[in-house]
């Protein structure tokens, strides 16, 4: 299919909301059987998967995608080998739904207990990373929820064969095909539709750069469970262990450059400076990251920083730099320049890094590690359908626990209100 009709919107919507009632009361035997299945399809097809990737990897170079961003598209064995090792840590989770959370007695003698329930139908869209149908589809199943995924126009032949995998899964298990549905087109349409189709998609989780988030946020009519560009910062304290974070600040910038947890920008406390001059910097510089800095930071082999540098997702080679006085400066920066997503601090001084864990309200705040880690897997999670920036329901790395709701289950004996 090549448009985005409303017929297709509507067909795709009503087989998720059924699907959704099945997957309901679908057995923790059966979600588990079904990612395992899932996992095996897709290491079985993975010579497939790659050649799909191959094509989207070439139609990603036409465009111009930046090395990146090439690289948050490509697949390889290993990075399948990821994708099967994530559905099988999803699948040997618990099963999250009817669990419950809170239970008491009341002195009318109701007993009440609040119950783990799937959320219904969740649409997902998102760009480039084609693993992420795979995460998403596999949290979705396992807290009983059916999904819509809109992939990236980028990653549309290497999802629709990941997607086949996850299908198979499904079937193998007994379970409706319709419980992770793929868009089977590249037309931005789809993304207005999901939108704005308030009778079949009970939240939206947008999972891309600030222009997708943007127009999710201004049209959506469906609740949003928002996933922010992730300006990432790296505090240095005066206090800091220079081997500890000299290997922390190199990590958080280079290990990839293209996922939300890069590090984008570096503060560098004043006394720190004093004390080490300027071999953070140097590292950076030496590794082949470009560093704007301002200040003091900008020696030899460094580009001036531009007022829009500070506040930049770069998802590059690039990083912001500056020298801050202290602790509370860094957290001023931050509040004015962070998007919420994940900060971090290197110190050993116990106070500074409890200021800055108490004075910011990032989703993610980190000490003494590089901010790679803000990844649901990384969190114990199996994987993640992305990390929810906003302060309502889900918040940080969102796995099948988040992509859940609950009801509360009352018992009387004939019980009366007076």
């Amino acid at each position: 299919m090549n448009d985005m009709t409303p017929d297709m919107m509507e067909t795709l919507g009503a087989a998720a909301k059924s699907a959704s009632t099945v997957l309901a009361s679908a057995t923790a035997a059966q979600k588990t059987d079904a990612l395992n299945a899932a996992a095996d399809a897709v290491w079985a097809a993975r010579a497939e998967i790659i050649a799909a990737n191959a094509k989207d990897m070439d139609f990603g170079r036409e465009k111009g995608l930046s090395p990146a961003m090439l690289d948050r598209l490509m697949l390889d064995e290993d990075r399948i080998r990821g994708i099967c090792d994530g559905l099988r840590s999803v699948a040997a989770q618990d099963d999250p739904i009817g669990a419950i959370t809170e239970e008491w007695t009341r002195s009318t003698g109701l007993h009440i207990q609040r119950v783990r329930t799937p959320i219904g139908v969740i649409g997902v869209i998102y760009e480039s990373r084609p693993n992420v149908t795979a995460d998403a589809g596999a949290l979705c199943l396992k807290s009983g929820n059916a999904v819509i995924l809109r992939g990236g126009s980028e990653s549309f032949h290497s999802s629709t064969a990941i997607h086949a995998c996850l299908v198979a899964g499904l079937k193998s298990a007994g379970l409706p095909e319709a419980a992770i549905q793929l868009v089977p087109t590249r037309d931005r349409a789809a993304v207005t539709a999901m939108l704005q189709a308030t009778d079949y998609i009970d939240v939206i989780v947008p999972r891309g750069g600030k222009g997708l988030v943007g127009l999710v946020q201004r049209e959506a009519r469906v609740p949003v469970f928002s996933h922010l560009e992730g300006i990432c910062h790296i505090y240095v304290d005066a206090s800091a262990d220079l081997a500890k974070t000299r290997a922390v600040v190199l990590n958080a910038k280079t290990r990839r450059t293209g996922i939300c947890g890069s590090a984008e920008c570096l503060l560098i406390d004043q006394a720190f400076w004093d004390a080490h001059g300027d071999i953070l910097i140097r590292d950076l510089l030496d590794a082949g990251v470009e560093v704007r800095a301002a200040g003091d930071a900008a020696i030899t082999g460094t580009k001036p920083a531009q007022a829009d540098d500070f506040g930049h997702e770069f998802l590059d080679m690039i990083i912001a730099a500056k020298i801050v006085d202290g602790v509370d400066a860094a957290v001023a920066h931050i509040r004015d320049f962070g998007s919420n997503h994940t900060d971090a601090i290197m110190a050993e001084d116990d106070a500074n890094a409890a200021t800055f864990f108490n004075s910011l309200d990032s989703a993610i705040l980190m000490r003494n590690a590089s901010t790679q880690f803000a990844d649901g897997a990384e969190f114990g999670m199996g994987a993640e359908i992305g990390i929810a920036t906003g302060k309502l329901h889900a918040r940080g790395p969102v796995g099948a626990v988040q992509l859940t709701s609950f009801k509360y289950l009352v018992t009387g004996d004939g019980t009366i209100r007076a």
